[in-house]
């Protein structure tokens, strides 16, 4: 496509660079230094594109970013779930889906809709055991689905040793990488055939654009991914990709201070009276802990906040937090008195004197 030139993964550029680099415009003179929001939906025969349905400058020099932060060749969609729905419905009627008992609520209603027609088999698993998961793997598994860390019970899989168990039963592996973002972990180089983002979280980072994101490095996989998103339409805003490239390029600094901050309040939360457990893999900037006074705890902590906000999605630049089984669609398995924590990029000391306070009041 003119105006964009591909940017495939250097050995030479550390991924803090790459996230500035990749997807720009030709380095020449004259050339805008970001790539130009392209409002178009038709364009002028003869050429790679045709129609806005099939392609786009704005897309593609995201895509082109992202790509080259995972390893892989990318396509971005309206959403994170569109992204999982067109992966999740490449799969071929009878067969069965592998997948976690705790990861995004949006994926396991998905599978069950499957399920309830008719058209595949899921079997559920606890992603973080991985013999478990191994026992499950059958020679009519079509696809291993994998979160890790899981949202929201911060469950981490075993990502190189499924993918190794999944291929052996020839399954393909799908990880949802939203939670760790391609600065903590790579799937494509551990394994995996194709890594979806909601990249409304992290990537985008500012609570301002709903996009997905599908990146593989397997040819077959692209052009079968590439075809359904032609057919169904379920293409992205040409600003919210454009948003979302523009949130890409401070990514290495979001991540950097909101783990900075997750890690310092994890030791504090793990001192507090009120809080009975913390759940906290030990990377990433999402936090899960469950109050020893149960929901009714849960909820008047969750509005007593006044930095925090209590808010459903995660991975902005502001601290959010709510609990999970509030939501009907939740697993049961969650305990109800889980809130999950997604940790911005404020002060750490005034988001704990925030928490703090709320958890005081839950005691009182």
């Amino acid at each position: 496509m003119a105006g964009v030139t591909a940017h495939k993964p250097s050995e030479s550029l550390s991924m803090s660079t790459l996230a500035v680099k990749a997807g720009r415009p030709p380095s020449e003179p004259d050339q805008p230094l970001n790539e130009p929001i392209v409002m178009a939906s038709t364009y002028v025969a003869g050429g790679e594109v045709e129609y806005g349905r099939y392609g786009n400058q704005t897309w593609r020099a995201f895509e082109d970013a992202v790509g080259a932060l995972e390893g892989g060749r990318a396509l971005s969609f309206a959403s994170g779930m569109a992204a999982i729905t067109t992966v999740l419905d490449l799969v071929a009627p009878g067969q069965t889906v592998v997948a976690p008992r705790h990861c995004y609520q949006g994926t396991l209603a998905h599978l069950a809709a499957l399920e309830q027609r008719g058209v595949l088999e899921v079997v559920l698993v606890d992603i973080d055991n991985t013999a478990q998961v191994a026992a499950a793997l059958d020679d009519n598994v079509a696809l291993l689905w994998i979160e890790s860390p899981t949202n929201p019970a911060l469950e981490v899989a075993d990502i190189p040793a499924l993918c190794d168990a999944a291929h052996a039963v020839g399954a393909r592996v799908i990880v949802d990488n939203t939670f760790a973002t391609p600065l903590v972990q790579r799937p494509l180089t551990q394994g995996a055939d194709v890594v979806v983002h909601s990249a409304t979280k992290y990537i985008s980072g500012h609570s301002d654009a709903l996009i997905g994101i599908v990146v593989t490095s397997d040819d077959q996989i692209h052009r079968a991914v590439d075809e359904a998103r032609r057919v169904r339409g379920a293409i992205p805003g040409t600003l919210e990709a454009w948003l979302a490239l523009r949130g890409l390029r401070t990514l290495h600094l979001r991540v950097e201070r909101a783990q900075a901050n997750a890690a310092g309040l994890v030791a504090r939360l793990r001192e507090h009276p009120a809080v009975d457990r913390v759940r906290y893999p030990g990377f990433g900037a999402v936090i899960a802990i469950e109050l020893t006074g149960g929901a009714d705890a849960a909820d008047l902590f969750t509005r007593s906040t006044s930095l925090w906000v209590h808010a459903t999605s995660l991975g902005g630049v502001e601290s959010s937090l709510e609990r999970r089984r509030r939501w009907q669609g939740e697993p049961l398995t969650i305990p109800e008195s889980l809130v999950r924590l997604s940790v911005g990029i404020e002060d750490v000391d005034d988001l704990w004197k925030d928490l703090s306070q709320a958890l005081g009041q839950t005691l009182a």
